[in-house]
């Protein structure tokens, strides 16, 4: 079954490049909440006291049910519209926001950010998605991508530095309202500048399916968080057992329901798989390392919160342009060099940042963290323009769900797994510093985390405190030191697959090549995947008749 292409590909104009800024805006919303509670981590300790487990949860759980949910809403968008989820999810997020910020316990602020990981699901997938739908030609596509990518990076810093001005002068709650300005503007300008797109004929919603995904993913990452943490047991391993399962049933309801939720033939697709693999690991990296770096400025060197937030936001600043450099050295060169060219700087940055001492110059932790952010801002933002543009238009609800899942497992995985092993070595090096006589409560304090060492060294006389608050901020840097080592193994391992399975995939864009415009695809119930230029679908209905499948805007073919 074959297709003719468009004579031309459509050209955004300003009222694309004006949806484009409104799609920033829930970006910030979900990627500040990433960021925003780093410096308030303290704060609520003190006031919320929860356990080290409770407080790996505080931070956690919005990732890992965000990540559980983005292929639901994913497929949910296609079918329903994707402006409409988005504002819904905007809603959510608000709400949830406020629940968050007055929340009277730590098992209270768990549930508000297990609400917000629920919006947040809504918001991600959905922009992406409109992105690809509002930009068909590639090189503007690629334009668009890079500056969402670098409002993503933007909010995660931007985030602190709000943050941090409110924690100066108000409770730590405050800083969930955040999102309270940026859901109004959202709800008020996206009914007039975002068009709906959707697709007529995903049929109906695969709610067994979207059962199967949330039992897929929330035991997998359960298990491999505990046992991350205290090694084999026998709960964490049943539950990553009943995880992997629950992926297999997945997968085969997908390959066997007649409305699937998600297109198995994306997989098929180099550029789509690997790209996916990549987010997951670059985020892996940055997400677990920048919890490190955030309570290293403010505990250990002893900042404010806002001055902290302040010097951490220069090398994000620092790294702004690399995103729309990396696109426009992708369009001249392999991209499968540069991916693994910004792997090998994130990796060179990671090694940089593990001769980090308690007082090393200021100037060498920021240049540290300036350089493996460079690099992972181009690994992440050239993964999502090449798996966005092998995606068939009405799914790309669904890939853009996939990325984000790998995204956000990524980030979730990251802040367990590296946040466990610094916490373990943390934990083995202040045991043999505590001062004898220590009560037994302040005693699990210390060794819990360093702001519970700092809070218990404030408490005793003199020397002893001081010298108890030494061997803290010693083992936490010690457990930063490992924790940015295993992540640039991570990356170095990230740059051998990216020249091992991206070289060659220059240029290549959605259902063709460079310098060919987008084909509409007639997917339905077929599912097929998109060959070449010549826009000729693999694969046809079972009846092996086509099927209308082109998205709608405002009730439009595309």
């Amino acid at each position: 079954m074959t297709f003719t292409p468009y004579t031309t590909t459509p050209v955004a104009g300003r009222r694309e490049w004006t949806a484009l800024g409104v799609l920033l805006l829930p970006c910030l919303l979900v990627s500040m909440d990433v960021s925003v509670l780093y410096f308030a981590v303290p704060f609520l300790t003190a006031e919320l006291e929860p356990s080290s487990v409770q407080q790996l949860w505080i931070l956690d759980v919005y990732g890992f049910v965000l990540a559980g949910l983005l292929i639901t809403m994913g497929a949910l968008g296609d079918r329903i519209g994707r402006r409409k989820l988005l504002l819904s999810g905007a809603l959510l997020f608000g709400l949830a926001s406020a629940a968050a910020a007055y929340a009277q316990s730590a098992e209270m602020l768990i549930a508000a950010r297990a609400l917000l990981g629920i919006g947040g699901a809504t918001l991600m997938p959905s922009t992406l998605a409109l992105i690809r739908n509002l930009f068909h030609d590639a090189k503007q596509r690629g334009k668009a991508i890079a500056i969402w990518s670098t409002a993503v990076t933007g909010g995660i810093a931007v985030g602190p530095v709000l943050s941090g001005a409110l924690l100066e002068h108000f409770w730590w709650g405050s800083v969930f309202l955040l999102n309270a300005p940026a859901m109004v503007l959202l709800l008020v300008c996206g009914p007039l500048l975002l068009p709906e797109f959707k697709n007529p004929a995903a049929g109906r919603f695969d709610l067994p399916g979207s059962l199967l995904s949330l039992l897929a993913m929330l035991p997998v990452v359960y298990g491999v968080k505990e046992i991350a943490r205290d090694g084999l047991a026998l709960l964490p391993v049943l539950a990553l057992v009943a995880g992997l399962a629950a992926a297999a049933a997945f997968v085969h309801r997908q390959r066997t329901a007649r409305h699937p939720m998600l297109d198995l033939e994306l997989f098929r697709n180099r550029g789509f798989s690997v790209s996916v693999l990549m987010n997951l690991l670059a985020m892996f990296a940055i997400v677990g390392c920048a919890v490190f770096f955030t309570q290293y400025l403010q505990t250990v060197r002893g900042m404010s919160p806002m001055e902290a937030a302040l010097w951490n936001l220069l090398p994000t600043l620092a790294v702004g342009g690399m995103a729309p450099a990396a696109a426009a050295l992708a369009q001249r060169t392999d991209r499968a060099h540069v991916i693994a060219l910004g792997c090998a700087i994130a990796a060179g940055g990671f090694v940089w940042l593990s001769w980090l001492e308690p007082g090393s110059a200021l100037w060498f932790v920021l240049t540290a963290s300036a350089v493996y952010a460079s690099g992972l801002v181009v690994v992440v933002s050239l993964g999502n323009e090449l798996a966005l543009g092998v995606a068939p238009p009405e799914r790309a609800g669904s890939a853009s769900a996939v990325l984000e899942s790998g995204t956000e497992l990524g980030g979730a995985l990251g802040m367990a797994i590296l946040g466990s092993i610094g916490s373990a070595i943390y934990r083995g090096d202040i045991g043999g510093a505590l001062p004898a006589g220590l009560p037994a409560d302040a005693a699990d304090a210390a060794r819990e985390t360093l702001a519970g060492a700092a809070a218990v060294a404030g408490a005793l006389p003199g020397r002893t405190g001081e010298a108890l608050l030494t061997a803290a901020r010693t083992a936490f840097t010690h457990g930063l030191q490992t924790a940015v080592l295993v992540a640039a193994g991570v990356m170095v391992c990230a740059a051998v697959l990216a020249l091992t399975l991206l070289r060659g995939l220059r240029g290549v864009q959605a259902q063709g090549v460079e310098g060919e415009p987008d084909v509409p695809v007639v997917d339905g119930a077929a599912r097929g995947a998109v060959a070449a230029a010549d826009a000729e679908v693999a694969g046809a209905s079972a009846a092996g008749t086509p099927v209308a499948g082109t998205a709608v805007v405002q009730g439009e073919p595309s």
